[in-house]
């Protein structure tokens, strides 16, 4: 009697609990849909968090190694207008990187968590940062293209529902507008008064990077494992296919302009549809590089993990010396 009295106690509360859980999860969907921001002292599901953290943590990796593929020309940039220029934009993809990484340890997860997942290879980054930049002109596509596809991602953000992240994405896209237009500028310069060469080496350029960036919306909605419920939480705001439609709109016009040919036989505008429809998407290739087998994977892992190496000596120094003030600090109060 005693053994099936205290089983139905334990039905009666895992039935209480599930009820609670049940009563939050609702209380906190009607805040999204009211359009409230969830802040981090805030209950939410876990399920909420650990989508955040992963996604957050994501942007932020990808802002850290996007700092690689441009930092490779500071050093071999055409003019001390063009060096600046390149060096203030990977500084401010540094400061964002920190922005994020910042955000997301509101969510419980430390820095060092999150960049260990880096190293290890758990944590992925944009594929799009596994591509090699071969010339000067891939420079000016990257700001053009890729940071163009990134705007037109993280502007709908935010509007996020998580707090800290939104107000994030606001400084973030101020920045990243800004350094879209510095590579369309560098594009043009060389397009209306470069040589027939340096022509030449941008439509290059656009061949290679085209796809990959329209890749950086990632799959199609009918298969991405997380795009609806980050839809219903809020998370995201607009679709995968979505933004992709919108980002090929703007870049055709914008192509006509400058002068070059996106690499796509089949894009052509649909009267009835109201936009341009394109050609297939080699998700292969995505998949591949995603999973680690693009073109500089490897090396660009082994640059971040070098890095992090290498400045351990900083690291342990500046702990030390705060370790040291807040000795200080409680001597002094005693």
């Amino acid at each position: 009697m005693y053994t099936q009295s205290l089983s139905l106690d334990q039905e009666k509360k895992l039935a209480a609990d599930t009820a609670e859980e049940q009563s939050r999860e609702a209380a906190f969907q009607a805040r999204i849909d009211a359009g409230d921001y969830i802040e981090p002292k805030d209950w939410m599901p876990a399920h909420y968090r650990k989508t955040l953290v992963r996604q957050i943590s994501q942007h932020a990796h990808s802002e850290i190694v996007g700092m690689l593929p441009e930092g490779n020309w500071i050093t071999r940039a055409p003019s001390l207008k063009r060096k600046a220029i390149l060096l203030a934009k990977v500084q401010d993809e540094g400061g964002h990187g920190l922005y994020l990484y910042a955000a997301a340890e509101t969510l419980g997860t430390s820095r060092d968590q999150m960049l260990d997942a880096l190293h290890t290879g758990k944590a992925k980054y944009s594929s799009i940062f596994n591509y090699p930049t071969l010339t000067w002109a891939d420079v000016g596509v990257i700001g053009w293209l890729v940071d163009g596809a990134a705007i037109m991602n993280q502007v709908p953000l935010c509007r996020c529902s998580y707090g800290p992240y939104a107000r994030a994405m606001i400084r973030v896209c101020r920045e990243e507008s800004f350094h879209q237009r510095q590579g369309y500028e560098s594009l043009l310069v060389m397009m209306q008064s470069g040589t027939e060469a340096q022509k030449a080496m941008v439509q290059d350029a656009v061949n290679r990077w085209w796809w990959p960036s329209i890749m950086m919306f990632g799959p199609h909605d009918s298969d991405s494992l997380h795009s609806e419920q980050s839809m219903r939480w809020g998370i995201k705001r607009i679709s995968n296919d979505e933004l992709r439609q919108k980002f090929v709109d703007a870049t055709v016009e914008q192509a006509n302009v400058l002068g070059v040919t996106l690499p796509d036989p089949d894009m052509k505008w649909n009267e009835a549809r109201g936009h341009y429809d394109f050609g297939r998407i080699d998700w292969d290739e995505f998949w591949r590089v995603v999973g680690g087998d693009g073109p500089c994977n490897r090396e660009r892992l082994a640059t971040r993990v070098k890095a992090w190496d290498d400045g351990e000596w900083v690291r342990e120094a500046a702990l030390a010396h705060t370790h040291k003030q807040q000795q200080q600090q409680t001597k002094e109060a005693a």
